[in-house]
Order: structure tokens, then C-alpha cells, then sequence
């Protein structure tokens, strides 16, 4: 069996490779055609977000506590995100290639998303939400941070009914595939 580690990560994500488990905790790796993106300046904010982002409820950070947004993304009754997964990508976040926004309510982790920035591409993992609308939250955020440090791509693999709502579509691959060569060769720092 191959371990994934962060060369091996960062090699796959370039490729526009990604790995998931499966429910025995066997590691695949995909790369969906078509592929889902979200527009960085396309990116429908909903006008009810919209008044729960200006009401301040959460306070809103990056990279703080990493580890525990993986985890809680993995908390739920089905997922691809194993312990394996899980230092790998904590690993990669200690080498400055993935990253975590976080939205945190009286103190607290409330909801958050993590992914992988490469050049001006940044490849959304996944995403949990334990008070309403904190991952909401966590995704207009990250699009704002995105847009303000000019990254190109944001990547969120598969169309969901959830991502589609802000304006996520499904591209060929091929399409993705000459995105992501362009993107990678924008210099962008996430934090």
C-alpha cells in the first residue's frame, strides 16, 4: 500500500488528482469528468447569508486549529476522510499547502472547510457546520479571501445541490485540466 504523503498530495492535486476512502478505508484516487467549480467572481451569495455575514455572528479565522476542521469533517455517518487522510493532509497543512477557514461562535468551532492552495488554485476538501449557516459563512469568506489575493480556481471536485446554490458548475475535465495549468502558475499566498 502507498502512503500518501504531502509530495504525493501535492503531485496528485497538480495532476488534478484527489484521493478519497472508501467505507474500508481503502484509498482511491479521482479525478471526475465533468469536474466541479465554483467561479471566484460568479459565486452567488444568497441574500439571507448575506444579512447573517453583516450581523457578525461568527468570528472568522484561517488555519487555526486545522486539524480539528478535518476532523469534525470527518464526524459524520459516511465519509471518505480516514485517519490516513486525516495526517496526511495535516502534514501538507504543516508544509503551508492546505489550509482551514474557520468560523467560530461564543468561542467555539461552529462550523469550517478545509482544501489545498497550489499557485492560484485552491481545492475545497470539504466542509462541516454545527451552528446554521457557519459553513456558509466559511465559503463566502474563503471566496472573499480568494478574490482578494488572486487565485483563478476554486475547485469543489463534485456538483452538490448544497454548492450548486452558490453558483458551483460542472466543467469537462479536460476544461479543468487547462484551468488548473493556468492557475498554477499564478503566484498567490493564501495567508
Amino acid at each position: 500500500m502507498i502512503q500518501i504523503t504531502p509530495a504525493l498530495l501535492e503531485s496528485a492535486y497538480r495532476q488534478g488528482i484527489f484521493p478519497m476512502a472508501d467505507p474500508e478505508g481503502e484509498i482511491n484516487w479521482y479525478s471526475p469528468d465533468p469536474r466541479a467549480i465554483i467561479g471566484i467572481d460568479h459565486f452567488h451569495l444568497p441574500r439571507r447569508l448575506l444579512r447573517t455575514i453583516r450581523q457578525q455572528t461568527f468570528e472568522m479565522a484561517t488555519d487555526r486549529n486545522f486539524e480539528q476542521v478535518i476532523r469534525r469533517c470527518a464526524g459524520r455517518k459516511e465519509t471518505w476522510i480516514n485517519e490516513e487522510i486525516i495526517l496526511a493532509y495535516t502534514a501538507l497543512h504543516r508544509s503551508g499547502k492546505a489550509h482551514s477557514v474557520e468560523a467560530y461562535f461564543e468561542g467555539d468551532l461552529a462550523g469550517g472547510l478545509y482544501g489545498v492552495s497550489l499557485g492560484g488554485a485552491f481545492m475545497g476538501e470539504s466542509m462541516f457546520t454545527i451552528k446554521r449557516d457557519a459553513s456558509k459563512v466559511c465559503l463566502a469568506f474563503l471566496i472573499d479571501r480568494l478574490r482578494e489575493r488572486g487565485y483563478t480556481l476554486l475547485d469543489t471536485q463534485f456538483i452538490t445541490p448544497h454548492l450548486a446554490r452558490f453558483g458551483a458548475m460542472g466543467i469537462p475535465r479536460a476544461d479543468y485540466l487547462r484551468r488548473l495549468e493556468k492557475a498554477l502558475v499564478v503566484s498567490c499566498r493564501f495567508d
